[in-house]
């Protein structure tokens, strides 16, 4: 068998097809005619065997094209895939940050009001204390008052006790003259009553 002619496994076997791939390009062969073998096999001369392998090697490189298109088609996708799942990862971690935030401003919130309301609570008490320290010491200041009465008199009131004092002590003296003017005044006339007496004895 000459070297430029092959069977159509040989053919196969040195592409790394299989047999029916290689029957699939030979029907595309410009000449319809084929030689065989003793056996009945198809020869393919060089030139048919030059045309299977550009149609093999170009569809090979469409099928590598394809694969690379597909490869980086699905390396997109999966970096695109990637990609989306970090940022909802992000948008997850964030969103969970956010509401721990919430969650301690809540708690903050609450702190706060009971602070308010033990604030309020120790204002009433000031207030209060304020209110009875107030009464205590206006208490305290008059009763100090009284006090003070009692002990020192006032100008005016020693001047009342100076004035009134005098005044009694002449109303008394008064009373007590009177008294004596009409003590002589019966007297006198008891004495006159007796001297008429006696005049007319004498008579």
């Amino acid at each position: 068998m000459s070297e430029n002619l092959k069977t159509i496994k040989e053919l196969a076997d040195e592409l790394g097809i299989t047999k029916q791939t290689v029957q699939y390009h030979i029907k595309n062969l410009p000449s319809k005619t084929r030689k065989k073998n003793s056996r009945g096999a198809i020869l393919l001369t060089k030139e048919e065997q030059n045309f299977i392998k550009s149609r093999v090697n170009k569809q090979s490189d469409r099928e590598q094209s394809g694969r690379e298109q597909s490869d980086r088609e699905q390396s997109d996708r999966e970096q695109s895939n990637r990609e989306q799942s970090d940022r909802e990862q992000f948008y997850l971690e964030k969103i969970k940050i956010q509401e721990e935030q919430i969650e301690d401003f809540k708690e903050q919130r609450i702190e706060l009001r009971e602070q308010v309301k033990h604030l309020g609570v120790l204002l009433d008490q000031q207030q209060r204390l304020a209110l009875q320290d107030k009464k205590l010491l206006e208490e305290y200041k008059a009763e100090n008052d009284s006090l003070k009465a009692l002990k020192m008199p006032t100008e005016d009131t020693k001047e009342e006790q100076a004035n009134s004092q005098p005044q009694a002590e002449l109303e008394a003296l008064k009373s007590e003259i009177k008294a004596l003017n009409d003590k002589i005044k019966g007297q006198e006339q008891l004495n006159n009553q007796v001297s008429k007496k006696w005049y007319q004895f004498w008579k």
